[in-house]
């Protein structure tokens, strides 16, 4: 069995990051909490809480903390959790991707140059939250073709379109070329992320060349579900795996080729123990 590990697999800049600036601060020996989880993989998280590293999840249990340091988490936050942070006298340590962070900039001037913000992603998830958090009410989130056809903004003119930076590239452009012949006044900044586009492509590839696809990374994490759709669409037999535990290592015997890859915020040992085991 040939086994093809992705260039791409793992930890993308932004992820290392901000994992690597709460162990810095871990052993410094104060307090430390992470606002939300520091990134979408429980077993980093887990060795966070083991290691004592609270966890905030909402502006209540924000707000009953009176000392200690809060790393904002990689996904961003929304400028009203910077401000209770100050406002409590807290250490803040910014662990935003500095791709989320360009965003944040991007949607807080085109909205106070009046544009109107189309935000392309999903609604629910934590990076699209903290954008929003720096838009005024003049904002939209669509995921979808529906979503895009049925959008009429009444008394609007000028839009700013920018897409969560873990989003599948492809339905960016197909949404924004619907939303584009609807005659409004049109900014486009493709804010996907260069890791994300070349993890994307890779999967796709990959996924074409081999008789099943190995798709690592927690169950939360937005951009293993966009690999794992994408693999799907060109094999058959891809698997969606959090650790080596969840994987049928007897199964894989029947295939001639498999390729893996791993969403942003898998570790890379979690990686490694796959690959090796695959390769037995």
């Amino acid at each position: 069995m040939n086994i093809v590990l992705a260039k791409t697999a793992g930890f993308c800049f932004g992820v290392k990051r901000a994992v690597d600036l709460v162990y810095e601060e871990i052993k410094k020996g104060t307090k430390v909490y992470t606002y939300g989880p520091i990134i979408h993989n429980d077993e980093v998280v887990a060795d966070l809480t083991l290691k004592g590293v609270g966890l905030i999840n909402t502006l209540e249990e924000l707000k009953s903390i009176t000392e200690g340091t809060i790393i904002i988490r990689s996904h961003g936050v929304s400028k009203e959790i910077y401000d209770i942070i100050e406002k409590q006298g807290l250490k803040i340590v910014d662990a935003t991707c500095p791709f989320v962070i360009k965003i944040h900039k991007i949607v807080k001037e085109q909205g106070e140059l009046g544009r109107h913000i189309i935000i392309i992603g999903n609604n629910n998830h934590p990076e699209v939250e903290g954008i929003i958090g720096w838009c005024s009410n003049n904002y939209t989130v669509i995921e979808n073709a529906e979503q895009a056809e049925n959008l009429n903004l009444t008394g609007v003119d000028k839009i700013c379109i920018v897409s969560q930076t873990t989003f599948n590239y492809k339905n960016f452009q197909d949404l924004v070329e619907i939303i584009s012949k609807k005659g409004y006044d049109i900014i486009v900044l493709n804010t996907i992320c260069n890791a994300t586009e070349e993890r994307q492509t890779e999967a796709r590839q990959l996924a074409k060349e081999s008789d099943a696809m190995i798709i690592i990374g927690g169950k939360h994490s937005s951009n293993t579900r966009k690999l794992y759709e994408i693999s799907k669409l060109e094999c058959e037999n891809t698997y969606y795996i959090q650790t080596l535990r969840d994987l049928d290592l007897e199964e894989l015997k029947s295939f001639r080729s498999v390729g893996i890859t791993a969403g942003a915020s898998t570790p890379n040992n979690i990686i490694k123990e796959v690959h090796t085991a695959c390769q037995k």
